[in-house]
């Protein structure tokens, strides 16, 4: 990440909005922004598979699930962030490998620490998941609400977005994707 070059855009940007990069309370604004940066952004250089600890536990067709995973990305058209929830579930595959717990969560993170869409973030976390676990079956569900439509444009406060994303058994059996969905939606 070239910090620099951000530090120099962001004071490009004060300036540009009317503002003095050198008075008090901005002087430090281009290099809190690219510390920012490089932060929220780390996913462009982290690689997902790095978090896939696997544990043999035999055989296994049940449903693992792991609800309210908190995430944050950011909109890839404002820059500004969206914030929510991601909920997954898989069915093992007959080798009776499964993942640690936790690095469903680290996996949400990677994904979601780049510029994106939520969509998109919905596929890419559904696609890696069925694809390196060679699930039987992957659901993956986001809700979040987007500053971009809270600060700005339909100013909608609290209006979440909400996509899914189906892999295997989810999408093409009928009656492992209702009780999959349903309990992603906790039951409701």
């Amino acid at each position: 990440m070239d910090r620099e070059k951000i530090e120099r855009a962001v004071r490009d940007i004060l300036e540009a909005i009317g503002e003095d990069p050198d008075r008090e309370g901005l002087k430090e604004t281009p290099k809190r922004v690219a510390n920012m940066y490089e932060e929220i952004f780390s996913g462009l250089e982290e690689d997902p598979t790095k978090h896939l600890k696997m544990f043999h536990e035999g055989q296994s067709d049940e449903i693992v699930i792991v609800r309210d995973i908190p995430m944050y990305s950011t909109c890839e058209h404002h820059f500004l962030s969206f914030v929510g929830k991601a909920h997954i579930a898989y069915i093992p595959n007959d080798n009776g490998l499964v993942i640690g717990l936790s690095k469903l969560a680290r996996i949400v993170n990677v994904y979601a620490k780049r510029p994106q869409v939520q969509e998109r973030l919905t596929t890419q976390i559904a696609d890696f998941l069925y694809e390196e676990l060679e699930a039987k079956a992957v659901a993956i569900v986001i809700q979040a609400e987007h500053l971009c439509m809270t600060m700005r444009g339909a100013k909608a406060a609290g209006a979440m977005t909400q996509t899914s994303a189906l892999r295997g058994l989810a999408r093409s059996d009928a009656r492992t994707r209702a009780e999959v969905m349903s309990l992603l939606s906790g039951g409701k």
